[in-house]
């Protein structure tokens, strides 16, 4: 099935609505998955050389307009076998540690045996959420990315930011330009404007907080994951904060899903949590008991990942024993709960659910 194939089937089927702008991106990208598959197949030319990969893609485009959702139908379909689709600040992270690593071993540019190392392991590379913000990333992504299409990597990348846009502002901007020519010369840039925001619209189709606890609860909490990512295979993932692994349970289409347990029971700080929150556009939390004076550990965990969402702007869906103002009854924590609990109704209001993740600012597309 190719990618057009794929979208067509789930209007179909009535998970997604026709849209145009949809469906010329995924065009776009069934082409380029027949040229990845007439390419991986081809033989060398003349004095041994092998056929140029073919251009990538970069779709860019505003919240909800379902950028993950057709990458997702791309890297499942696409017949090819050395492939990995990564968030993108994930691989920054893996990229730096490859940096470290190669330069203990040799006193010498790291970049271009990074880059062929790369190559080996995989043949495409599809990014979510192509961002950049901190300087040494921006300084290191052009010759990365130069080494990584010398050597036949081809990339396909969502991103919120038209390739002009990226690191809008950003220190030493100059020297990161080289690097946004070679997006819009190996990579075909697609702009996806649907003119609405399906992610709102998944958000508000049904409440996005479940209490109390219970069967009903439960089956409420896995229809939303369904809606809200489309039945996109749920994959188990990691992400390296401070040199750990944090790993996620189940993830797809930018959505994490975690019980409370699994976030609050276990020593996790705020560098784990806000390292989710910018992460995922949007986390799921199951069965989020009362907070108990004896649970006070876990609640104030609890309290440090919410104002970690709220910074952010990440959307939180949830189950829990009680409505928030009585999720912390008494206790000797419970006055700093009280702002928590405010922040728990206001983040299933319109506004918040609304809202734009909060990022450096940029200009108008």
């Amino acid at each position: 099935m190719t990618p057009s194939e794929a979208l067509q089937a789930a209007v179909d089927r009535g998970a997604l609505q026709p849209d145009d702008a949809q469906r010329r991106a995924a065009a776009l990208l069934t082409e380029l998955s027949e040229k990845l598959a007439a390419w991986k197949g081809a033989k060398r030319g003349l004095f041994g050389q092998r056929t140029p990969p073919p251009a990538g893609a970069y779709l860019w485009g505003g919240v909800g307009t379902g950028k993950s959702m057709l990458m997702d139908l791309f890297f499942d379909t696409v017949a090819i076998e050395a492939k990995r689709r990564v968030h993108f600040h994930q691989f920054l992270q893996e990229i730096q540690a490859r940096i470290t690593a190669e330069r203990a071993r040799q006193d010498r540019d790291p970049l271009p045996r990074v880059a062929k190392a790369i190559a080996k392991e995989t043949r495409l590379l599809c990014f979510d959420e192509l961002q950049v913000t901190d300087v040494g990333d921006a300084m290191i992504l052009g010759r990365l990315f130069q080494g990584l299409f010398e050597n036949g990597v081809v990339m396909v990348a969502t991103s919120n930011r038209r390739p002009d846009d990226l690191y809008w502002n950003g220190l030493n901007r100059q020297l990161f330009l080289p690097f946004i020519d070679l997006i819009k010369a190996r990579m075909q840039v697609f702009v996806l404007d649907s003119g609405r925001d399906y992610r709102l619209e998944r958000l508000e189709a049904a409440p996005v907080y479940y209490s109390p606890l219970g069967d009903a609860a439960d089956a409420a909490m896995d229809a939303a994951f369904e809606r809200l990512t489309l039945g996109a295979h749920a994959r188990t993932c990691a992400i390296t904060i401070k040199g750990r692994a944090l790993e996620i349970p189940r993830e797809a289409a930018g959505v994490a899903r975690f019980s409370f347990a699994e976030l609050c029971d276990r020593p996790l700080g705020p560098a784990d949590y806000l390292a989710l929150a910018e992460r995922f556009h949007t986390l799921m939390i199951d069965r989020a008991p009362l907070l108990t004076p004896d649970k006070r550990d876990q609640a104030k965990r609890f309290v440090t990942l919410i104002d970690a969402l709220y910074e952010v702007r990440t959307k939180l869906v949830m189950s829990a024993a009680a409505q928030p103002q009585a999720l912390y009854p008494e206790g000797d924590y419970a006055f700093e709960f009280q702002r928590t609990a405010s922040r728990l109704v206001e983040m299933r209001s319109h506004e918040y659910l609304a809202a734009e993740r909060r990022e450096p600012d940029a200009p108008a597309a």
